[in-house]
């Protein structure tokens, strides 16, 4: 098996083989318009990719080493840790932080610590909600919690609207109430930016799908969902509190589930939650709740590790990343 750069005439391949939306080519674009360094590579067998990844670099300040990342990978494996120490070395990195998109694991827990890697802190949610999607519309809908099944009936009784539309006014309204949802919940979000960056990359490559819910010509929430190899994913959603009696948002996750239906998806990944006993007072609670209703399974990924290249030195990086992460957590979100 040889380790390569993977080039821009094989995005095609690299694509199928990528794991999540994280993993995609696209993905890697939108981060590069951000600027943020993205490494490409593919394992080769005779001449033919048999897995992809895609890591970001990121410099340390003010300090010549650097720190990779590589969310959401394949299932780890002697020639992808190999490949990622040889990119570690080159680039300076104190280590790897690898959040593969398996789930729960013990031997591949195991084969990780013992190849040099450690329990990291997490940046990407190690829980996710999944619905299988090869379902009937009838099972789906059984399978939700009777409240959630109440909701979605009440939003279509009050006439609430559902449409796809991935206009530049659209997106607007996105913005709009993903700042009012920011600044109500007061978690840490992701800049205008940001987002701005994100759709236009995204939504270039089709995989980006951007819902609204109407009530009487006003929205009231938007949901951007993508579609990639088979797999529905949401990884972003906003909503006023204006009229929140019509329910609208419950109609519009439900319209989403069947738009997965009607493209082949045969999963609906909605991106993370909270773990099996989550904390009411957590800001995110609510969200948690909100997705549990549509009867799909928790599921709880392999977590987050460290591939150690600098033993020292991250010993040393942890430690001032701890006071960093308390510094975050202590200001409200800046959209």
């Amino acid at each position: 098996m040889i380790v390569r750069e993977v080039f821009p005439e094989e995005k095609k391949q690299f694509d199928q083989l990528a794991t999540h939306p994280l993993q995609s080519w696209a993905w890697g674009e939108f981060k590069e318009k951000t600027g943020v360094r993205v490494v490409r590579l593919g394992a080769f067998e005779k001449k033919e990719l048999k897995a992809s990844y895609q890591i970001t670099v990121h410099p340390l300040p003010k300090i010549n080493y650097s720190v990779l990342y590589f969310p959401k990978g394949p299932l780890p494996d002697k020639v992808m840790l190999e490949a990622l120490k040889k990119l570690g070395e080159k680039e300076k990195a104190i280590f790897v932080k690898m959040e593969p998109n398996i789930r729960e694991n013990s031997d591949v827990e195991k084969f990780l610590l013992g190849n040099d890697c450690q329990k990291g802190k997490s940046l990407f949610t190690t829980y996710s909600f999944q619905l299988d999607l090869r379902q009937s519309e009838e099972q789906l809908l059984t399978g939700m919690k009777p409240k959630t099944r109440y909701n979605i009936k009440v939003a279509q009784k009050h006439g609430v609207q559902i449409t796809e539309d991935n206009s530049p006014e659209a997106f607007e309204h996105y913005l709009r109430l993903t700042r009012e949802t920011t600044q109500r919940q007061k978690f840490y979000a992701h800049t205008e930016k940001y987002h701005r960056q994100m759709w236009e990359a995204i939504n270039k490559s089709g995989m980006a799908h951007l819902f609204l819910a109407k009530y009487q010509n006003q929205v009231l929430a938007t949901y951007i969902f993508f579609v990639f190899n088979n797999i529905l994913y949401y990884p972003y959603g906003a909503s006023t509190r204006e009229n929140q009696n019509v329910m609208a948002i419950y109609s519009l996750m439900w319209e989403a589930i069947k738009f997965g239906k009607k493209n082949g998806c045969q999963t609906f990944d909605m991106w993370g939650a909270l773990g099996p006993q989550p904390n009411p007072k957590d800001p995110w609670f609510g969200f948690h709740h909100f997705k549990e209703g549509f009867g799909a399974e928790l599921v709880k990924f392999i977590g987050t590790y460290d591939l150690v290249i600098n033993p020292p030195l991250y010993k040393l990086f942890n430690l001032a990343n701890k006071f960093r992460w308390l510094f975050l957590h202590s200001k409200t979100a800046n959209f």
